[in-house]
């Protein structure tokens, strides 16, 4: 029987960056946690953890997390897949592949729409005090379109609003 889906700490995700740190994978944060890195201040609660990863270093980042007690839940590879801790936690991972200049594209489920990800967009922010990497402003707001939006994206839009004065999509 599993267990519920449990609510992602700052400690939670920075032991998760810790773990794949130490396998040398390369990360960035996405999604509302990623939000909040850029807030430097967490905002809301977080269900799951949105990572960003390079898809040639797919084989360290779940071998990493199955150390950790991860097992996979959810495979909608190439374009994400879910692992799920045994106490609910849960990590939303987004292989990507790197162009030389830096920047890089994701699969979506319409093969010739691919998801891009700018040189620009790979920033860092701040959870609990920690410089992590995540993607920018900008780059969180074109993933936050094409979709009818959760009170969840509407909280994290409107932070990035009052922070940034970025224009949104709602």
């Amino acid at each position: 029987m599993s267990k519920a889906v449990r609510t992602m700490t700052a400690g939670d995700v920075l032991s998760v960056l810790s773990l794949l740190h130490e396998a040398r994978a390369d990360v960035w944060i996405g999604g509302g946690w990623g939000i909040d890195a850029l807030l430097g201040e967490q905002t809301r609660d977080h269900r799951d953890l949105d990572l960003m990863h390079r898809r040639d270093q797919e084989p360290a980042v779940v071998a990493a997390l199955a150390a950790a007690g991860f097992v996979e839940t959810l495979d909608w590879r190439p374009v994400r897949f879910v692992l799920t801790a045994p106490d609910g936690q849960q990590i939303d991972l987004h292989p990507l592949v790197f162009a030389e200049d830096g920047s890089a594209q994701q699969a979506s489920l319409e093969p010739s729409r691919p998801f891009i990800y700018p040189t620009s967009c790979f920033v860092t922010g701040t959870i609990g005090g920690t410089s992590v990497p995540c993607l920018s402003a900008q780059q969180q707001v074109y993933f936050h379109q094409g979709y009818e939006p959760t009170d969840h994206d509407r909280h994290d839009m409107a932070q990035l609003r009052r922070e940034f004065g970025i224009a949104t999509h709602f």
